[in-house]
């Protein structure tokens, strides 16, 4: 964030995978959850309300950056709670790459109640070639004699991609999960429900340490939840976690191994960051449309991206009583919030991701509508749509002006006028680690938008 970005280039359509049909059409479980580059930006992984997991792989025979299928496995299937009678959804609510340490792929898939380390690899498929009965095709005479006898001989028919769980971790969360983050030490992860983090080894499935509990001894007392949590991407120690208070909290594990006791405004050696409320705004809606709904940390961990309802926040490390950048998202939003109430819509967790620079952020909005804007007021922010005009159009995105090129309205203009499609969401988004790529999950499609 100290250097200015030197592409402001225009944004466009590169390639999209799935039914391209009508949304009430859409098969449930066909509805992407989840979205994430690897390290290296050559595999990219998509989750869904099904349990499935779809990994695409770089094309390098393409020009630029196109993705082609890799494999596709079911990490999670529908499970029954006797104890509670409770149905455990199979939809995949976050997936996570473990950094390459051979030919493998490694990776964290986690429903509501299980999370799973998978192993992902080319197996070599082989057939009997030779045999007693047979050579290749051609059928023998039984053998008369014992010389006539042969080992069989296998040969190697084809190459499959292979998926296996090497580990399974469960039973650890009272609340559905809703995040999980590997450490920089890659030995390490940690997963969240609403009240509690624990702290994982990759390596152990059976056991794990509750490092934030805040939940109340009288479940009636109540007043914040957890929201989201990751881990520091340098230091393997920090870790920060974001409430429904609309605060934040980063927390040092080398103060305490255990955090036992109740973490109120202190987790371990904690900082908090919140922002304080004018009074005069105050309605019904301020505490659900400033509540956090994802937390990020920029890659050389100095700065803090945050989203809630409305907004995008970004916060220096070392500077908690306020941010030093507000982004408003979908203000022209604030006078419909009865409604968004009534629908529910207002309770959308919308992600946010840093682009692999540090010097841009994106964020989702309706209407099949996402806003990528520059961290320093060098450039115009861009809005785009993932929708069918992608198809049709070359060029679909640029700085956000007024009025078109054409004297036709600006794509800004249309998200703010138009009546919004709220079945048409963009929640869920990953930005290439090295590259001006970025990924958008758009119900059951998944986008891919390059710089030129």
């Amino acid at each position: 964030m100290d250097e200015p970005s030197s592409s402001s280039g225009q944004w466009r359509f590169a390639q999209c995978f799935g039914d391209k049909g009508e949304v009430e059409d859409i098969t449930e479980a066909d509805i992407i959850s989840t979205v994430e580059f690897d390290s290296t930006g050559n595999y990219l992984a998509t989750g869904d309300k099904g349990g499935r997991v779809v990994l695409f792989e770089r094309n390098d025979s393409k020009k630029g950056c196109e993705y082609k299928f890799y494999t596709e496995f079911q990490s999670h299937d529908p499970e029954f709670d006797y104890l509670k009678s409770l149905e455990i959804e199979e939809k995949i609510n976050k997936i996570k790459w473990c950094k390459r340490q051979n030919q493998a792929h490694f990776l964290l898939s986690t429903n509501d109640k299980t999370i799973k380390l998978w192993k992902v690899f080319e197996k070599g498929l082989k057939v009997v070639a030779e045999s007693n009965q047979f050579e290749g095709s051609r059928a023998l005479p039984p053998p008369t004699a014992m010389h006539h006898l042969r080992l069989p001989r296998m040969s190697l028919q084809d190459n499959i991609i292979a998926a296996i769980p090497r580990k399974i971790y469960s039973n650890a969360h009272a609340y559905h999960i809703h995040s999980i983050s590997v450490n920089s030490d890659q030995e390490t992860y940690i997963s969240a429900d609403d009240l509690r983090i624990n702290l994982w080894n990759l390596n152990i499935s059976n056991q794990s340490f509750n490092i934030v509990d805040i939940k109340p001894v009288n479940m009636e007392e109540l007043t914040e939840v957890i929201t989201a949590t990751e881990f520091h991407p340098t230091q393997c120690n920090l870790f920060m976690y974001s409430s429904s208070k609309s605060n934040i909290k980063l927390g040092d594990m080398r103060d305490s191994a255990l955090c036992d006791r109740h973490a109120k405004c202190t987790l371990m050696s904690s900082a908090g960051f919140e922002e304080e409320e004018d009074p005069s705004t105050r309605s019904f809606f301020s505490e659900i449309i400033s509540s956090i709904s994802d937390v990020r940390f920029s890659h050389d961990g100095r700065y803090i991206l945050s989203r809630d309802y409305l907004s995008l926040k970004i916060w220096d490390i070392n500077m908690e009583n306020r941010p030093i950048k507000t982004i408003p998202i979908h203000d022209h939003l604030r006078g419909k919030l009865c409604d968004l109430y009534e629908n529910d819509c207002i309770f959308d967790k919308f992600e946010c991701i840093w682009g692999g620079d540090d010097q841009h952020v994106l964020t989702g909005s309706y209407h099949n509508y996402f806003r990528i804007y520059p961290t320093q007021d060098v450039e115009e922010d861009v809005v785009l749509q993932a929708d069918k005009s992608a198809f049709k159009a070359k060029k679909i995105g640029g700085p956000m002006m007024g009025r078109g090129p054409n004297g036709g309205r600006g794509l800004k203009d249309t998200m703010q006028s138009e009546t919004l499609d709220f079945n048409k969401k963009i929640l869920h988004a990953s930005w290439h680690p090295k590259e001006d790529t970025i990924a958008i999950a758009a119900t059951n499609n998944l986008f891919l938008y390059s710089a030129a």
